[in-house]
């Protein structure tokens, strides 16, 4: 076996904005079934055109397939409630889960960040759109410094904001906030997001505010830009806007934090855009086209410790 058999539940645009990119950049996996709920969805006609076999009847539209026992990873691109109920199945079935809803059942996954931490987990999480972009320069600053506080404003054209992200926002604050300490390191986190209504669509940028110290400018910039160069890897639009900007507190100009004190040290701005590849979403739908990136990287990623012989253990 060179490529495991995979699958995704959800035919919306996050999850047919995935099977493209699977199809048309294929690595170490082979996308077999894409399953939905509403049988003329624009999802599922396009799988069909592609010759990958497809169900309207939902997870056990799915079990019910002759391929079902063969596939070893499947990603769920539906919701943070479907979710509960899809990965209680997929993992009593031995299947590897790769979570793209807040649902936040498995850990929270960053691929340049801890991607290979979580591999051997049964269900990892993707976090959120604004997670993906964010949490690594948290995390890039996190590996030079202490950071006591990062908060992240995510705004998104609203076009790319469906039902089901304007259903989830709450779970995409509490998710990302939670990920902003969990996986970027920082001892206090805040997530915002903004749905920008503007026309003509404007692409995904994200503003990252971190409270540092142990490190100075020179050597947080340069951990920030080894960091953009990873997640380019795998998200070509993904770039800085502008130079990292700082601000010094000393003794002298002491920052005062409500309810943390006074603060002495680096105030880091990091300005991101992210413009999407346009493999099935339009350019300005970076916030998705980041998250379909990151799941596919991370299945490549499964996808190697399964062909590797290696089981998952959680």
């Amino acid at each position: 076996m060179t490529r495991v058999k995979a699958a995704i539940i959800g035919s919306g645009n996050i999850g047919t904005d995935l099977m493209i990119k699977m199809i048309k950049y294929p690595q170490n996996m082979e996308l077999v079934a894409v399953v939905g709920i509403d049988e003329k969805s624009e999802g599922l006609a396009m799988a069909r055109e592609r010759g990958v076999a497809t169900t309207h009847e939902g997870i056990d539209g799915l079990k019910a397939m002759d391929v079902y026992p063969e596939i070893g990873i499947v990603f769920d691109a539906t919701s943070a409630y479907a979710h509960k109920v899809h990965d209680a199945t997929l993992r009593a079935d031995g299947k590897q889960v790769v979570d793209l809803t807040p649902a936040a059942i498995g850990p929270y996954t960053i691929p340049t960040v801890n991607g290979d931490a979580n591999l051997d987990a049964g269900n990892v999480n993707m976090v959120t759109c604004g997670g993906q972009a964010t949490i690594p320069m948290v995390a890039a600053v996190s590996q030079v410094a202490t950071v006591h506080y990062a908060e992240i404003v995510a705004s998104v054209s609203s076009r790319s904001a469906g039902p089901g992200t304007r259903a989830n926002i709450d779970e995409f604050t509490r998710t990302t906030a939670g990920a902003i300490e969990k996986v970027g390191g920082a001892a206090q986190g805040k997530a915002i997001i903004i749905l920008n209504p503007a026309e003509p669509p404007m692409i995904m940028r994200d503003t990252v505010f971190t409270l540092s110290e142990g490190a100075d400018e020179e050597t947080i910039r340069a951990s920030v830009e080894a960091m953009v160069k990873k997640v380019q890897a795998y998200v070509p639009g993904y770039r800085l806007k502008q130079e990292v900007q700082f601000e010094r507190f000393g003794d002298n100009n002491k920052l005062k934090i409500p309810g943390r004190g006074e603060f002495t040290g680096i105030k880091t701005m990091i300005l991101l855009e992210v413009e999407g590849a346009g493999d099935y979403l339009p350019a300005y739908s970076g916030n998705l086209d980041i998250m379909t990136a990151a799941a596919k990287a991370t299945g490549e990623l499964l996808a190697e410790r399964i062909l590797a012989g290696k089981k998952v253990t959680a």
